[in-house]
């Protein structure tokens, strides 16, 4: 396996960076899911470069672009919970291309280091139920199905979830 990199998202143009992969990954990716009208929704609302913009500066989540050489691979991004002990994983995206070469679990690691280093003992996420093949990533990474979760993100769309749990 090629090493990862996991650059934080400082800058504009890192942000922009961010934004054009999630267009990439998630068309080529959701909407045999959700549906192409819903990704469309879900990368204007969520993954904009306005959107990021503000999750950054107005949230504090922490976005990282994926780095593998001089390929910018995805992006991830967390957002510490203290109150529960948490870091929830709010993204993790890796191009198609790249996906099955171990980035993933290097990827989480680094997420786990990261929560340790704020006292945190768990991670978890998110992910649509219909998602198989990251519901197998996530379970062969140690995330075990805590609960459902339904939440409506207008527009009449909702996001149908399963809410994943591994514990530091």
């Amino acid at each position: 396996m090629t090493s990862l990199s996991l650059l934080p998202v400082e800058t504009v143009e890192d942000i922009t960076a961010v934004a054009e992969l999630a267009k990439e990954i998630w068309t080529e990716h959701f909407p045999p899911i959700i549906g192409a009208a819903q990704t469309a929704y879900m990368i204007e609302t969520f993954q904009s470069a306005e959107a990021i913009t503000r999750q950054i500066t107005e949230t504090g989540y922490q976005y990282y672009l994926l780095q593998s050489g001089s390929d910018r691979i995805g992006y991830t991004a967390v957002h510490p919970e203290p109150e529960n002990h948490a870091m929830f994983l709010s993204k993790i995206y890796i191009r198609k291309s790249f996906r099955g070469r171990g980035f993933s679990r290097s990827a989480i690691e680094f997420i786990a280091s990261l929560a340790r280093e704020h006292g945190l003992t768990m991670i978890y996420l998110t992910v649509n139920k219909r998602n198989f093949s990251s519901l197998a990533v996530y379970e062969k990474l140690g995330f075990v199905r805590a609960r459902e979760l339904v939440t409506e993100i207008g527009h009449g769309f909702v996001m149908d979830d399963y809410v994943m749990e591994k514990s530091l």
